[in-house]
């Protein structure tokens, strides 16, 4: 049987947490960008993170996941149609989580948690031309390491030549 996670919970309980967790994600999808405090943004990562990841594959199972969680339609609409596309070619890392001071009241630990921008075309070309180099390198060692190997079987068979021509002349 599935057991809580022991220690400190956001809100006080297991259920509480989790749905603490889905409106602050609800949020975030919504706006874009949320202030919270930082342990609230630090839990929240992971979860809008797998949300996004279950929307980029936009099949209808995963929409079906997302709403049993989120059940604000027109936020899954958002997250499936303009904020999944957006990271198509993102491997992971959708937020980024700015600390801000203090909040003035009870000098919590505040943060903001935003939704990474999309790569520019500056910054696709620039990861394009960094992989063709490493691909580049990748191969130029590979040559290397296959000369030597094809040399050595020429030298091998230049031996048994040498060889026979003395054998031959004895």
């Amino acid at each position: 049987m599935p057991k809580p996670a022991k220690g400190a919970r956001l809100g006080g309980s297991a259920a509480h947490e989790k749905l603490l967790l889905i409106n602050l994600a609800k949020a975030l999808f919504e706006h874009g960008r949320i202030t919270t405090t930082e342990a609230k943004a630090r839990r929240l990562r992971p979860v809008a993170e797998r949300f996004i990841t279950k929307a980029k594959k936009g099949d209808i199972h995963n929409r079906r996941l997302v709403l049993q969680s989120i059940t604000d339609k027109s936020i899954v609409h958002t997250l499936f149609t303009e904020i999944a596309p957006r990271y198509e070619n993102r491997p992971g890392g959708y937020t980024r989580i700015t600390k801000i001071g203090n909040r003035r009241g009870d000098n919590a630990p505040m943060a903001v948690i935003e939704l990474v921008e999309a790569l520019t075309v500056a910054q696709q070309a620039t990861g394009e031309a960094e992989a063709a180099t490493k691909r580049a390198v990748k191969e130029d060692a590979l040559k290397k390491d296959e000369a030597p190997a094809e040399s050595a079987e020429v030298v091998e068979d230049a031996k048994p030549a040498e060889a026979d021509a003395e054998s031959k002349d004895a």
